[in-house]
């Protein structure tokens, strides 16, 4: 695995301090501390490859920074609490929380910890790339079939010649066929107002 810039925050310095020795024997990882307070701030310039966050408790700020910081940079975060209810692990799930061990923080389990971490996290992120694209392609087909509805409709074409005519009008530009067919579809649109 190649070296990592991590980001610990904790309000115990010493601590911090020994969850930094812990992960930087374990490799050529690069480890910088903050304060829970500065998370958000530290987050943005930062921009670590992963997030350990140690805390008595989460409040709603630091879920809510968590939530902002991982829509902005999605990343593996860990987080050590000493307590937490129900509601409070469902939401630091919902703001992008990897993985969220309540009563456990042992510097020499941090690392095995932070591994799984990432490695769930790029499982997630795989398939949250696989689903938008699924999306995306299920979008242009849609706008490819309308496209072909307005040239069978306009044209008095069969589906197959309305789609040839797609086909060759993409590749005559150089386009994909979804962009020529998101046109027809626009100026369908235009000249029904």
């Amino acid at each position: 695995m190649a070296p990592l810039h991590i980001l610990i925050a904790d309000a115990d310095p010493a601590r911090a301090k020994s969850l930094q020795s812990s992960l930087m024997e374990t490799g050529d990882d690069t480890v910088v501390l903050a304060l829970p307070a500065d998370l958000s701030m530290t987050l943005r310039r930062g921009k670590p490859d992963a997030v350990i966050l140690a805390t008595e408790a989460l409040d709603r700020r630091t879920i809510d920074d968590l939530r902002v910081a991982t829509k902005e940079g999605p990343r593996p975060v860990v987080v050590f609490v000493d307590r937490a209810d129900d509601t409070t692990m469902r939401d630091a799930i919902a703001a992008g929380v990897s993985s969220l061990v309540v009563a456990g923080l042992a510097p020499q389990r941090v690392r095995a910890i932070l591994d799984v971490a990432i490695a769930r996290f790029q499982a997630t992120e795989a398939t949250r790339v696989e689903l938008e694209t699924a999306r995306a392609n299920l979008a242009e087909r849609k706008v490819i079939d309308r496209a072909k509805g307005i040239l069978m409709q306009q044209r008095s074409l069969s589906e197959d010649d309305a789609y040839k005519i797609l086909r060759k009008e993409a590749m005559d530009r150089g386009r994909k066929i979804g962009e020529v067919a998101q046109s027809v579809v626009s100026v369908a649109d235009l000249l029904k107002r």
